[in-house]
């Protein structure tokens, strides 16, 4: 299942990050994992919520460039080999990754990775042809 990502553009300087993490506090946004990138004097923030609407509605009402994108969530197994297997089933499929970022509930627990792939759809078939756990975003957000 596809889940909607917020990417949300940041001038690379102190109090950036702070003031957009505080103004989506203050409005009840809870942020479930995300990723920073450095692009020389921006930063791009790519993260996930289950109050995406929202989230994105606060944003943009601060001043922030934002925008959507489609990614997968997957489980994949915190052990040696676990993600090559994910990323040769995908290779054989001609999906190409363009980014990902993981995040674990605990050590020793499966990891949680967020892929964005150039063919969403082709990708999701392949890993549930292939009986993949593939996270909806209830599942994802759950408590």
């Amino acid at each position: 299942m596809k889940i909607t990502q917020l990417s949300v553009f940041l001038e690379n300087r102190p109090g950036r990050l702070s003031a957009l993490c505080r103004t989506l506090a203050d409005a009840g946004v809870n942020l479930s994992t995300l990723m920073l990138s450095d692009n020389g004097e921006f930063g791009l923030l790519r993260l996930l919520t289950p109050d995406v609407a929202k989230a994105k509605t606060i944003a943009i009402d601060a001043g922030y460039a934002v925008t959507t994108t489609e990614v997968v969530a997957l489980q994949v197994p915190d052990r040696p080999g676990g993600l090559a297997g994910v990323l040769v089933l995908l290779e054989k499929a001609g999906v190409s990754v363009e980014y990902m970022y993981a995040f674990a509930e605990r050590p020793g627990s499966d990891a949680v990775m967020v892929f964005r792939f150039d063919d969403t759809d082709k990708a999701l078939a392949a890993l549930q042809a292939d009986g993949i756990a593939v996270f909806q975003p209830v599942d994802l957000f759950k408590a």
